[in-house]
């Protein structure tokens, strides 16, 4: 899609048949189950300031959810360092798997194919299903994970979408083009919940919405993602060069178990981010009340889904992304293949949402998951507020392919396959040859013993005959060539030594 990008999940994690569990205890020794003969974790932090804030200020503090209070007080007991609580790992596949916040989060390597992104995110999946086994057995009891982003009690855990983007674009340009898309994409993108929920836990069990997160978002525009969450996050993290660069972490979105919502949420933001990056959109798309409409939109049970915009007409979400649609057909039309899929399948998804959503249940998560549970309701003679089915959401979620109900479809040639299982495979073991992402993860494949440290855009190696290790910058490998050949010079170096020699002959 001619731009990096990248998903971070943060999954649910519990024991099963254990009504009280410590996640924070289960996600630090899920991820030490990763690799148990070197569990070292090399994660540098200190590029990183989640308090920098794109509109040119530095906040003072982050908000976080009443309960994070407590966890931290927990922290304080365990006599562990703040490197083992983060068990923070940087594997070969150039992904990125840590403890957030009581939740183990995998973050995938960069990727610029929309295809390879989907592999990766599932590959994702399958190594912490792997880190569950290892644990289930140590434990003899069964650990389960979730991908999913609310707990039923009144927490909601991320799916965040990343994209590196221009500097040039001013935030309010930023803010204009993406807001009402953000809005909007739940239609296509939501995975379903069963109830309505706040911060202070359910509020109301027998009722079905399309979008896990959209009860959860507070206000439009923030630095914070844990508490008074904003539809459009203004972190200031670009990972490269910040003359050139920022980087959007958006944070609206579910995590989806379908590989073509995923893709479709993904490459549709890709384009319109294109769009803003072109100036595009028109100042007509804002809505009126973005944090009324985000909520109705999901919770409506007509699936007209209208709003008001800030010029005071209505519209309907459909409609809305159909003019967003409209543009990427007249200005980005043709630009590459994964491109011209994205435009193909989002004419075809609004239309099977316009004329009949029940059409789109091989291919959209929260059609997919109502269908399930309408079906459930139906043999079983229940009601929409039995607690039941909670649980059947739940399991909507389970990555545990012999279990979970998604892949029960995928199991019976129910849901639309994107990748293969190889791909998938693959995808495990090697980063993405084409990004930076390969460099990160082949160096650590080549040079373990000799990787001091880790960050998205460097490496810091030890050298044998030198005090002081040397960083390695992948700050400029933003850019495709730069990638290319950084990625080169390392497949031919036998050494760290020759690695860093050869790197510096080369500029």
């Amino acid at each position: 899609m001619q731009r990096l990008f990248g998903i971070e999940t943060e999954y649910g994690i519990t024991l099963e048949s254990e009504e009280h569990v410590d996640p924070v205890n289960q996600s630090v020794e899920l991820i030490k189950s990763y690799r148990q003969d070197d569990f070292r974790p090399m994660w540098d932090y200190s590029s990183e300031d989640p308090f920098q804030d794109e509109r040119g200020f530095r906040a003072k503090a982050l908000q976080e959810h009443p309960d994070e209070l407590e966890h931290q007080k927990a922290d304080r007991q365990r006599n562990l360092s703040f490197a083992e609580i983060k068990s923070d790992l940087i594997l070969t596949n150039g992904a990125r798997l840590y403890n957030d916040h009581a939740h183990p989060e995998y973050s995938t390597p960069e990727c610029c194919s929309l295809f390879q992104l989907v592999a990766h995110d599932k590959a994702g999946e399958r190594i912490l299903q792997q880190c569950a086994v290892r644990r289930s057995e140590k434990l003899g009891k069964r650990v389960l994970l979730y991908k999913n982003n609310t707990d039923f009690h009144g927490h909601s855990y991320g799916c965040h979408d990343n994209y590196l983007m221009s500097r040039d674009i001013p935030f309010d340009d930023l803010k204009a083009g993406i807001m009402p898309f953000f809005v909007t994409r739940q239609i296509f993108a939501g995975t379903g919940k069963v109830g309505i929920e706040t911060e202070s836990g359910l509020t109301s069990a027998g009722f079905f919405q399309i979008a896990q997160r959209s009860d959860f978002f507070h206000v439009e525009v923030s630095v914070d993602t844990m508490h008074n969450r904003p539809i459009v996050n203004t972190r200031d993290e670009p990972h490269a060069d910040p003359a050139k660069y920022r980087r959007l972490h958006g944070i609206v979105g579910d995590a989806n178990m379908s590989e073509y919502a995923t893709a479709l949420k993904v490459g549709t933001t890709a384009l319109v981010i294109n769009l803003i990056e072109q100036k595009r959109v028109p100042g007509w798309f804002a809505l009126q009340n973005p944090l009324h409409a985000i909520k109705e939109i999901s919770r409506d049970q007509t699936y007209q889904w209208r709003f008001k915009l800030a010029n005071g007409k209505s519209i309907s979400a459909i409609d809305l992304q159909r003019e967003y649609l409209a543009l990427a057909q007249k200005h980005l039309n043709g630009e590459r293949d994964d491109t011209d899929w994205v435009l193909v399948e989002w004419e075809s998804t609004l239309n099977a949402l316009e004329k009949d959503p029940t059409d789109l249940a091989d291919r959209l998560d929260w059609v997919a998951k109502k269908w399930l549970l309408e079906t459930f309701i139906d043999e079983e003679g229940l009601t929409w507020d039995d607690p039941w089915l909670q649980s059947l959401d739940l399991e909507y979620h389970n990555i545990d392919q012999e279990a979970g109900l998604y892949y029960e479809l995928e199991a019976s040639g129910l849901v639309r396959r994107l990748v293969t299982d190889q791909q998938i495979e693959s995808a495990i073991h090697n980063p993405p040859a084409d990004t930076r992402a390969y460099f990160r993860g082949k160096s650590l494949d080549k040079f373990r013993p000799q990787v001091k440290s880790i960050q998205w855009d460097n490496v810091t190696f030890n050298l044998k005959g030198k005090r002081s290790p040397v960083s390695v910058s992948m700050n400029q490998l933003a850019d495709a060539e730069m990638a290319e050949k950084y990625n080169r010079i390392l497949d031919q170096s036998q050494t760290v030594e020759a690695l860093v020699e050869n790197l510096e002959l080369s500029k």
